[in-house]
């Protein structure tokens, strides 16, 4: 452990170096972009549709960079940034959930005035070009970036798309958490592992158990991390059963509320039956591609759903027929992690190329996964504990823990990150308590 620490943090300091520089370069291009741009009303769309946390970055970094005659249009039926890391804490721990929804006020805030619009609509059809809306309303594009990401369940995603009732969900598991005495969560990954650690450290005095259809945790990581997890379950008496795919009886409803107005039920391989005041289920991951099923249905993959790409993240269509449409993040299959930092990353190599195409030049910039960044995790472990956990190139691993997390998950950088300031919702009825620093 002490070596994966020196290994880490050496991994930080060769990381942020090069980093802090290429920042301080963009805050420069920016400050210079600022003087330069100038506003037109015909200026070109580069639109990016979807604004989680691979969507967000681009039009940001897009804000800062477009050279005049274009602007950037970003589409999502959001109300606010979804700060899905937090849900899970925040389906358990009342009164905070509010700071998981961050405005979308800050993303242009350095911009220079008219290159940067916000659409609040769903794309509903994709042309070769142009966007229609579920309103009516049609946005004509010179390039589009896909970054529509994934659904899943609750309390990994939301349904409602306005914050306030985004956070009504969440409180309704609150509530159906603190009413159930046995509860299962249904799944073994990032989400379930955080969601039953977080159950057991607020209301130790709940019976939790997790239920995963692999032999391994989190089996997308090295069976370290896996044992790691299994140890600190037996510490807070969380039951583990794995190799196990249960069918949620009729009556069980497997809903998106978390509903726990009747005792639900899970039957297992060999027939027995259990019942628990509470079912959650943390599985069932789908990327949002449909959108371009109609316009390239052949660069869908038939395997995973998610949108083909070539290295340059434009789409990988059989005749060539798309190359100003690209695709980034968890909706597009670009052989990297299906993480948040992967999809930022991604976001500079859009860029680069969206700006070689303005310019007339072959997009040569292309994506290559750095394992031991992009596909770092950070499991947060109940309360306060925390695990990180990095895989190299060369198949070695590191692992570093600690229990130093702070309850609320540090949300405030988020909202720093996103040029909003920090307004702190918890133990406030209806107001907005402003946080300066």
């Amino acid at each position: 452990m002490a070596y994966d620490k020196i290994q880490f943090y050496g991994k930080i300091i060769k990381f942020i170096i090069p980093y802090l520089i290429t920042r301080l370069y963009q805050r420069f291009q920016a400050f210079n972009h600022r003087r330069t741009y100038k506003e037109s009303p015909s200026a070109k769309n580069v639109v990016v549709l979807g604004a989680s946390f691979a969507g967000v970055q681009l039009a940001k970094r897009l804000s800062e960079t477009l050279p005049t005659g274009y602007r950037v249009v970003m589409i999502e039926k959001n109300s606010h940034f979804n700060y899905a890391f937090n849900f899970p804490r925040y389906s358990v721990m009342s009164e905070h959930e509010r700071q998981a929804f961050i405005p979308y006020d800050g993303i242009a805030r350095d911009a220079p005035q008219g290159i940067f619009r916000h659409v609040r609509d769903t794309a509903t059809l994709i042309t070769e070009d142009q966007v229609r809306l579920a309103s009516g309303d049609r946005v004509d594009y010179a390039y589009l970036i896909i970054a529509t990401g994934s659904w899943q369940p609750l309390p990994a995603k939301v349904t409602a798309t306005d914050s306030g009732k985004a956070c009504a969900e969440l409180r309704t598991v609150q509530e159906n958490m603190k009413s159930a005495s046995k509860v299962a969560v249904v799944g073994g990954g990032a989400v379930g592992i955080e969601l039953a650690t977080d159950i057991k450290s607020f209301y130790p005095e709940k019976h939790v158990t997790l239920v995963h259809s692999r032999r391994q945790l989190l089996n997308n990581f090295g069976l370290r991390l896996h044992e790691y997890v299994l140890n600190v379950f037996r510490g807070m008496a969380i039951e583990t059963i794995l190799g196990e795919r249960p069918q949620i009886l009729p009556g069980a409803a497997e809903d998106r509320s978390g509903d726990a107005g009747e005792q639900k039920s899970l039957r297992f391989a060999d027939g027995h039956v259990e019942e628990f005041d509470l079912i959650i289920s943390c599985t069932g991951q789908r990327p949002n591609s449909a959108c371009v099923a109609d316009l390239a249905p052949d660069s869908i993959s038939k395997e995973t759903n998610r949108i083909l790409v070539k290295p340059t993240l434009q789409i990988a269509d059989p005749d060539d027929a798309f190359p100003h449409i690209f695709a980034l993040g968890d909706v597009a299959e670009t052989g990297g992690p299906r993480m948040a930092r992967a999809g930022q990353f991604q976001a500079e190599i859009v860029l680069a190329n969206i700006i070689a195409l303005m310019n007339e030049r072959n997009p040569s910039t292309v994506y290559k996964p750095r394992l031991d960044f992009e596909g770092a995790i950070k499991l947060t472990l109940g309360k306060t504990g925390w695990v990180v956990y990095s895989q190299n190139d060369d198949g070695s691993d590191m692992l570093v823990s600690g229990n130093d997390g702070k309850e609320d998950l540090d949300v405030g950088m988020a909202w720093k990150t996103l040029n909003v300031e920090f307004k702190d919702f918890s133990n406030v009825a209806g107001e907005w308590l402003e946080v300066r620093s």
